[in-house]
């Protein structure tokens, strides 16, 4: 059987991201504001609830485009609370739309969402060596500054541990458990990612 995180279970969508996507880096605005927004819907659910629940939000927030979102009516909103293809939590739906109005002024700020919030590791992938899920922590000096930042910005649902989960998610950390199968793959994706000529 091939040696995973124990995290992930045995349900297939769980499978795919675990050796598909989770801890890959991602330097694409547009898939870091989806995994942002993901990540906020989570809060007080399970991931699997989320990835279940993805395509549907891709479907009614215009494919995460922040442009569009950040102009939505509290019309939208309301239609949005109808969608049961997402989760229907009128603070979490209204953050995405505050969340994409803030994405508009890092852009103008700084030319890019990746640029902002890989700042928060550097620019570089961290590699970790956990031998198992509970020394993994839930966040750290680096999520806590993520955290902060985006608040400032008027973010919301970027608490601390939200904000580690979504670095563990787009591979700004590996914390894969070292006797994963993934862990040393992921590795090796970090050490070119963190390569700015490797983009």
């Amino acid at each position: 059987m091939t040696p995973r995180c124990g995290w992930c279970g045995s349900d297939p969508l769980y499978l795919d991201y675990h050796d598909l996507e989770w801890g890959v880096p991602v330097h694409d605005d547009r898939r870091l504001f989806e995994m942002l927004t993901l990540e906020g819907a989570q809060a007080g659910l399970s991931w699997l609830t989320i990835l279940r629940k993805r395509d549907g939000y891709r479907q009614a927030f215009d494919e995460l485009d922040p442009e569009r979102i950040a102009r939505y009516s509290d019309a939208d909103i309301q239609r949005l609370l109808g969608d049961a293809g997402i989760v229907r939590n009128r603070l979490k739906i209204a953050s995405v739309v505050r969340n994409a109005q803030g994405v508009l002024t890092i852009l103008e700020d700084t030319g890019s969402l990746d640029a902002f919030l890989w700042q928060f590791v550097d620019h570089m992938p961290q590699q970790n060596a956990w031998r198992s899920l509970d020394q993994v922590p839930s966040q750290t000096p680096a999520s806590d500054r993520m955290s902060k930042a985006l608040k400032k910005r008027g973010f919301s649902f970027v608490g601390s541990t939200i904000c580690y989960a979504f670095m563990q998610a787009v591979g700004m950390v590996n914390d894969h458990v070292v006797g994963c199968y993934r862990h040393a793959e992921i590795a090796r994706l970090g050490d070119a990612s963190g390569d700015p000529t490797a983009r």
